[in-house]
């Protein structure tokens, strides 16, 4: 960390103090030892340590945890005006999910306490954790409604920026269609709020919204799908704890998901192998028991160098792979002949000495998991990189085992659930697609009449995917004739979404400025306000343009669910009221809905309740209630609002490893937890009245599908070139009644079966005609897993050749930017794609005219993550408690590279890129230097949070007044480049190329 301090520390007064911070992280460390080996109840713990008033919170709030607890219920005191109340919330940074109770007195936020009976973090905080009440009552919050006029944004009222906003959308859709408008969702918002954003952009007339898994998942959601038939982690947190080996490839979790680190050092205590792969020596790496270094971008090359030895010496799991694997013969030839240890050091820069090694220690120690997070994404390839790593598993027999799998961690707090029902452009919640028949199947969840959703959309628009995140940049600045829609994009809604998180600043820069319509809807202003209120060049600004700020509430002030990355569902009670005159998503959403002409039906099926002011907004549970209604394909079914709030409020009863609830009834609801994993993990199937107790490790076939259990997913047909799909005989999970591979059920195989008669007369009526994804009444997942204990979705084989992939067997393809053009030669990128997701995609274009650019750009530059920030980082460099501990922007670079350019360390440098060099007088970006030998002397590693300078200027006059964050930095992104994954445009931010020198 490169610590610069400015000032003293904020008043202690204004959150929770350090002694209270490190008391509660030495406890959290303390309750993870104490949970791993009985249960200590929190009475007992308090009276043995001695802990008492002044251990980092008075008593009386200690007791009123403790009444929480023991009551089942969030205790009020009233003790004359006096009122305090205990709420159990979720931590709003990544997807670890680690539970808050929020004291609250007199509708104020005054203290928190990690939430020491989660299974998930026991008690445990990160740095952003710790913090988390700031970020309720954080003085600088967006608070009013603002418009940009002549360069300032003032203060308007909310009756004013609705109507003004829904005025212009109309007259945009007039002029070019409901396709000229784009809408960014949020990972930050609720399942609900983000189920309600695809709905409503689909009321609206049009598929042109996404979200930040777009840029930072989606190639995971692709590659993981089409291989197994999920597109999630397949295991848990808490679950490394039973692995013996440990591969983390593309992740620092000590940084980016610091809690989930509890459970792979108790894993390591009890002998777990653990090796990270990286470009750089993370604080990961410090916990490995080997380290690995590899040039940035060449994970397939390292993979396939492991996998060829362990093919060459027989390590595979030959039985696994006949019984539930197809195609692994061909795999298994191209790593053998292609990848030979010497092609293995020219791409990757490792040995075949070390790669031996890990393939041995891999081999040696089964179970293994292996971890991955965006260092694997974000590349042009990186679709083939996630399925490289889940061929390794697949060839040592890892998937669909208990401390195996793929742990893949996503960045906030609910990327995981606003990618199973939220936004997606190419698909309605569940991932139901684009077809006309999920559009129908919706159409009747929602009580909508399907030709009426048909006609709000352009001719030919309703089942063509919309322009992604990552491009909407494009969609505004490429000739017409190019896109594959009516008209470019003219209007742009930043939902809860940061626009330096995105690749091509430079670009994107000039797209907002040439657009007529500008929202950031937002607790913080991010950095879209800066950007947006800046000069830009004369020649892309429009003098029409109107840009508006609205204050959405944070998730403290709302209610609702939200998923983490092992697919658990947790439920957040509302913390306090909304402040100043911020509204929740699910208001605002309402509310332009009206002024849109659409808001009864985007309503309709809701109960509606009074927010902010009196005025009405859909109930979460309401729309909670709707998802479980629809959403059959993933198991978003049985998570009823009453489950889930059980679960919260008997988190004592779940086992730390295995999730799973020991016994136990809810005190209010008198519903029985015995045997539900926590959190419901999807695929939680069937109705809630069914009690799918959810499914802790996907496809394992080891326990009964009423019990968690499962096989891999029938979802690419039963026959590929005359080889059946489906697994072998006796390969089927425990008890099912069918005892070799079978395809997805519908109402004609339960017929050829004789099943159909055990549905009741009113499923029967449902199910006609449906299949199990349709099948409103749950009936035939009832029958097919309670009476005769098989998948619903079949039981196939796993694809290790993707057939409908740009590569069927993962191949390395240099980065588009890249300092070897003699590997550029060997491996090069992919063929320019036409109207690839409506907008033309470059690939062998850019990389041949830059092929030679790093005799001027010699540096690969990376990004990542750090553990004080997260995301944008807008939120957390808003904190005071965070924006003191990592107060500048830098960039790591290795001590011969420093030297080599008369750097020394802590001084200012200019990071240059190839874009640069098209915009005049344009130095770069100005960061300091940070010297470490965490990285090698080609590489530069920058964190991706920063943003409010812009080339060496700072953009504190362009922000709304009170609402800038406290550190501001220049963002990387501002100086990447180009490149997008051949199959999601998931944009290449890991591997690209830079110069630096001194300022």
């Amino acid at each position: 960390m490169l610590l610069t301090r400015k000032s003293a520390a904020p008043a202690a007064a204004a959150g929770p103090s350090s002694s209270g911070l490190v008391s509660s992280l030495t406890r959290g460390i303390d309750a993870f030892n104490r949970r791993a080996i009985g249960t200590l109840d929190r009475r007992a713990f308090l009276r043995r340590s001695g802990l008492g008033v002044g251990a980092g919170i008075a008593a009386s709030q200690l007791s009123l945890v403790q009444k929480a607890q023991a009551s089942d219920k969030p205790a009020a005191v009233a003790d004359g005006s006096r009122k305090v109340e205990v709420k159990r919330t979720v931590c709003g940074h990544c997807s670890v999910g680690c539970a808050v109770d929020a004291v609250v007195e007199n509708g104020v936020w005054v203290r928190q306490e990690p939430v020491f009976d989660s299974p998930i973090n026991m008690g445990a905080h990160c740095a952003k954790g710790a913090a988390l009440r700031e970020h309720g009552h954080g003085e600088y919050r967006l608070k009013y409604p603002m418009k940009l006029v002549d360069g300032k944004y003032q203060r308007i009222s909310w009756d004013q920026a609705l109507s003004e906003i829904s005025a212009r959308m109309l007259e945009l859709r007039k002029q070019s269609g409901p396709d000229a408008m784009y809408v960014v969702g949020s990972s930050k918002h609720n399942n609900e709020q983000a189920y309600l954003l695809r709905k409503w952009m689909s009321l609206w007339g049009s598929n042109n919204c996404d979200h930040q898994a777009r840029i930072c998942h989606s190639t995971t959601v692709a590659g993981v799908a089409n291989t197994w038939g999920y597109g999630a982690m397949t295991n848990s947190y808490n679950d490394m704890q039973n692995a013996k080996a440990a591969l983390y490839i593309g992740s620092n979790a000590a940084e980016a998901h610091p809690v989930s680190m509890l459970h792979l050092l108790h894993a390591k205590e009890n002998g777990c192998k653990v090796i990270v792969v990286d470009p750089r020596f993370t604080r990961t790496a410090a916990k490995a028991d080997e380290y690995v270094r590899i040039r940035s971008g060449t994970d397939i090359a390292f993979l396939f160098g492991v996998m060829h030895h362990i093919f060459k010496n027989g390590w595979e799991d030959q039985q696994y792979l006949h019984d539930r694997v197809y195609g692994m013969d061909k795999v298994r030839e191209e790593v053998l002949s292609k990848w030979t240890p010497e092609k293995v050091q020219e791409v990757c820069g490792v040995d075949g000495e070390t790669t031996y090694k890990v393939a041995r220690t891999l081999a040696e120690n089964r179970p293994g998991t292996i971890v991955w997070c965006m260092g694997q994404t974000q590349h042009s390839i990186g679709n083939a990189i996630v399925r490289a790593s889940c061929l390794l598993q697949l060839a040592l027999g890892n998937v669909g085992k208990s401390g195996g799998g793929t742990n893949i961690f996503r960045g906030h707090d609910n990327v995981q659930g606003a990618t199973d029902v939220g936004p997606n452009p190419d698909s309605l919640p569940g991932y139901y697609g684009l077809a006309e028949g999920a559009w129908k199947h919706f159409a009747k969840v929602w009580g909508l009449d399907f030709e009426d959703i048909k006609q709000r959309y352009a001719p030919g628009m309703l089942t063509k995917p919309g322009i992604t995140v990552s491009r909407w940049i494009d969609g505004v600045l490429e000739k017409n004739e190019l896109i594959d829609q009516d008209a470019n994009l003219r209007g742009v809604i930043f939902w809860g979404h940061a626009p330096n998180s995105q690749t091509r600043g430079l670009e994107m820069k000039r797209a907002m400025d040439k657009l007529d319509l500008l929202v950031v809807i937002d607790p913080f202003p991010s950095a879209t306000a800066g950007m947006a209120a800046m000069p830009g060049r004369a020649e892309d600004a429009n003098p029409n343009r109107a840009v508006y700020l609205l204050p959405a509430t944070t998730q403290f002030e709302t209610s609702g669910s939200c998923t983490a990355s092992n697919r658990s569902i947790q439920w957040r009670e509302k913390v306090i009221e909304p402040l100043w005159e911020s509204r929740t998503d699910h208001m605002i959403m309402a509310q332009l809905a009206d002024k849109l002409g659409f808001g009864k039906e985007f309503t309709q099926g809701y109960k509606m309740v009074r927010g902010k002011g009196g005025m009405l907004e859909p109930e979460t549970e309401s729309v909670l209630r709707e998802i479980n209604r629809g959403v059959w394909t993933i198991g978003y079914t049985g998570q009823s609002p009453e489950r889930l709030k059980a679960h919260m409020r008997n988190m004592h009863v779940f086992d730390v490893k295995t999730l799973r609830a020991k016994g136990g009834t809810d005190k209010e609801s008198g519903y029985s937890l015995d045997g539900d994993y926590f959190g419901l993990p999807w695929p939680c199937f069937g109705t809630p009245e069914l009690k799918h107790p959810g499914s802790p490790n996907l496809y394992d076939t080891s326990r009964h599908v009423m019990d968690g259990g499962g096989n891999f997913r029938a979802n690419f047909g039963v026959e590929r070139d005359g080889v059946s799909l489906l697994a072998e005989d006796g390969s089927h999970s425990k008890g099912a009644d069918i005892t070799t591979g079978y395809p997805e059920f519908d109402h004609l195989l339960l017929k050829k079966l004789g099943w159909w008669g055990e549905l009741t007369e009113a499923e029967q009526k449902a199910a006609e005609g449906k299949n199990w994804k349709t099948d409103l009444s749950g009936g035939i997942q009832r029958v097919v897993m309670k009476n005769h204990g098989c998948h619903p979705f079949g039981n196939a084989k796993a694809r290790a050749v993707v057939w409908n992939f740009p590569d069927p067997i993962p191949q390395h393809r240099e980065p588009i930017f890249s300092n070897r053009p003699d590997l550029i030669a060997k491996y090069p990128t992919h063929d320019d794609k036409k109207a690839f997701w409506r907008l033309p995609t470059l690939y062998k274009s850019v990389q041949e005219k830059n092929k030679d650019i790093g005799q001027r750009f010699p540096l690969i530059m990376t990004s990542g993550r750090l553990v004080e920030y997260e995301g944008g980082g807008e939120e957390t460099r808003s904190n005071p408690y965070l924006a003191e501990l990592q107060q500048e922007m830098f960039v790591e670079l290795n001590p011969k590279a420093a030297n080599d350019r008369g750097i020394r360390n802590g001084e200012y440098v200019w990071v240059r890129t190839p874009p640069m060099e098209a915009v005049p007088g344009f130095k770069g970006i100005r960061v300091k230097a940070l010297v470490t030998e965490r990285v090698n002397h080609e590489t530069v590693f920058l964190p991706f949070h920063f943003s409010g300078r812009w080339g060496g200027q700072d953009l504190a006059a362009y922000y709304p007044q009170g609402a800038m964050p406290i550190v501001r930095g220049e963002a990387v992104n501002t100086a990447t480049t180009y490149g997008y994954d051949s199959v999601t445009m998931m944009q290449e931010t890991k591997t690209t190329l830079c110069q630096i020198e001194r300022a």
